[in-house]
């Protein structure tokens, strides 16, 4: 893993996306989704929420299920966190969910989503509500597909279908109309 640490800013949200790992570009710009990936986010939360990207990160914690960028595959892309590496980064997300007392969380990304449902196909875990435990916390937990560019997953069917659902999902989550109105200027 290539330090330094990625962190979202500090958002005390009932909501909490994780994501894998930050990419080569988001240490450099200091804040997680911060390329093509962030962008693609972004537009899902704007078309499902009216949602501005600084709203986005206003509004939900941003974790990770680990913390810094873990280099390049020899083949090309970025390489996925290896075991050991998930397992040391584990603490931070077991206590931001102690800290922040999530009502929901949206993995974004097949390791992600892992950590919190275990292995299981896209298409039988994307626009679905779960109710689960983690780390002895209930929370809602509502899947996200990546948004990378290299996925075509998102953009076709069932794909596409299954992340509208999921985003209305979001949308009408009581944590998430909470989160706007929260952060509604007086």
């Amino acid at each position: 893993m290539h330090p330094p640490p990625v962190v979202g800013r500090s958002v005390a949200s009932r909501v909490v996306l994780v994501g894998q790992a930050p990419g080569d570009k988001e240490p450099k710009l200091g804040r997680p989704f911060a390329w093509t990936a962030g962008k693609t986010l972004f537009k899902w939360f704007d078309t499902a929420t009216g949602w501005t990207e600084d709203q986005v990160r206003d509004r939900i914690y941003f974790a990770a299920v680990c913390r810094c960028f873990p280099g390049k595959r020899p083949e090309g892309g970025d390489r996925v966190p290896a075991p050991d590496e998930i397992a040391s980064c584990s603490a931070w997300l077991e206590r931001e969910f102690e800290l922040l007392r999530p009502e929901l969380v949206l993995p974004v990304g097949k390791l992600a989503i892992g950590q919190f449902l275990g292995e299981r196909p896209l298409i039988e875990t994307i626009g679905k509500s779960f109710r689960i435990t983690y780390r002895g916390h209930e929370v809602d937990c509502i899947p996200l597909p990546h948004p990378s560019g290299a996925s075509p997953w998102h953009r076709m069917e069932p794909g596409k279908s299954l992340l509208h659902q999921a985003l209305r999902l979001i949308a009408k989550h009581p944590a998430a109309v909470a989160a706007a109105t929260a952060a509604r200027p007086a």
